[in-house]
């Protein structure tokens, strides 16, 4: 999986961008927001990656900040909301906006984003209202908590714990203000569970 690219941006339009990458020519898709805060074409440029992968097809996805890309994969996580879906949702609202739109459950104001019913905007606020409550503020350049307290439940499931345990573990340090870094989100984790 690639999770980050950093190259020459030999194109970019509203909605894709170019990047090559050691000789190799990346297709992206990306938001608005992350269009509007990138560099000029033949410059250097460097973005988070998702990677899709279905049975017809392989698509990355790219942001320029990591909460970006979190609120991609939270939106992912709703359902009936594929990438095409999060990408429109992404490019008619700055991320800080709909962090709070979504805290807020503001249904009106996620309708108001252009290619989102009203069934649709109710499921991420039924879906995501408490996950996006939980995300803490965020320091420039840091990755949201709520990413990292994912990816440890994972590592903590990975090692042998129940996924009930992992996630009240993870919880438990992200009322306390979960770290950015991972080792360290981890580790804290890991003492909640053996009472260290």
């Amino acid at each position: 999986m690639i999770g980050r690219l950093t190259g020459r941006l030999a194109t970019k339009t509203p909605d894709q961008v170019l990047l090559e990458v050691a000789g190799v020519g990346y297709l992206v898709h990306i938001p608005l927001s992350t269009f509007y805060e990138l560099p000029a074409a033949e410059e250097p440029a460097s973005l988070w990656i998702h990677t899709h992968v279905r049975e017809d097809a392989l698509a990355l996805y790219g942001f320029l900040t990591e909460r970006e890309r979190s609120l991609f994969l939270m939106l992912l996580g709703v359902t009936g909301i594929g990438p095409r879906v999060a990408l429109t949702v992404l490019s008619g609202i700055p991320p800080a906006e709909l962090a709070d739109a979504l805290r807020r459950q503001d249904v009106r104001r996620l309708v108001a984003i252009p290619g989102v019913g009203k069934k649709t905007a109710e499921r991420m606020v039924l879906e995501l209202a408490e996950k996006v409550a939980r995300l803490p503020g965020e320091a420039p350049g840091k990755a949201p908590a709520i990413v990292a307290a994912e990816d440890v439940t994972s590592a903590l499931v990975n090692l042998g714990y129940r996924k009930g345990e992992a996630e009240r573990a993870v919880d438990a340090v992200a009322r306390e203000g979960g770290p950015a870094d991972f080792g360290q989100y981890l580790r804290v984790a890991l003492q909640k569970l053996t009472g260290g």
